[in-house]
């Protein structure tokens, strides 16, 4: 009796169930979570590219502004302006859009040009004035108005002017200046903002810098929308 009782219990005793279907299972489940990640990581790298395709830092850079025409003198803000009187010089180069700009030089219609600089606080005061007073008052029907973002930095404050100056509402066109600042060279800025009024005969009629109230800015563009 008591051998038929070890017996029992020894047939009773359950089976090792076989593990080789479970690994399996798990080696295709690892398999399939690789898989996974793989392509997760794929759509993150191709999403970051798009973002920075897209990111509000870009903007086209300006390889070169081509000068058409003698350059001014430094302003040096005297009463006596040597640069009164001379031809202004042409300018061709990248707009904010990557399109190409040209600030024409010799007779034709007036026009004025604004030089700005992301960075400088009097251009970041300066700017949303002048948008706002262009938009109630517009320009004087003959006169073009230009302007140049120019000493242009990603390590300076308010960069892109691009960026900048959509938001400010900011309507008439934008030439971008090179490294080597060469449009602003060739107008002879020494500070910002910096304006430069040409007459219908393509020569100067008045340059002025800094913060200039909008009524004076207004009263030159019908100067020169009347001369």
């Amino acid at each position: 009796m008591g051998k038929k009782s070890r017996l029992k219990k020894t047939r009773d005793v359950p089976k090792p169930r076989s593990t080789a279907g479970a690994g399996r299972g798990s080696r295709e489940w690892l398999i399939w979570v690789g898989l996974g990640a793989v392509i997760a990581a794929a759509a993150v790298a191709a999403f970051v590219i798009t973002q920075r395709g897209n990111d509000s830092t870009s903007m086209p850079t300006a390889e070169t502004v081509q000068v058409d025409g003698s350059s001014l003198p430094a302003f040096t803000g005297d009463a006596d302006d040597p640069a009164v009187g001379m031809a202004a010089p042409g300018l061709t180069g990248t707009n904010i859009d990557g399109g190409s700009i040209t600030i024409p030089a010799g007779a034709g219609k007036p026009h004025a040009v604004i030089f700005l600089a992301h960075w400088c606080p009097h251009c970041r005061r300066e700017v949303p004035l002048i948008a706002d007073w262009l938009r109630e008052n517009g320009l004087p029907k003959n006169v073009d108005l230009y302007s140049v973002a120019t000493a242009n930095s990603p390590d300076l404050p308010n960069y892109p002017p691009s960026t900048w100056l959509t938001d400010a509402g900011w309507e008439p066109p934008v030439m971008l200046d090179d490294n080597t600042q060469t449009a602003a060279k060739a107008y002879g800025l020494q500070s910002y903002p910096y304006f430069v009024f040409v007459g219908a005969d393509g020569k100067v009629v008045k340059r002025l810098t800094g913060e200039i109230p909008v009524s004076e800015l207004g009263s030159e563009l019908d100067s020169l929308g009347s001369s």
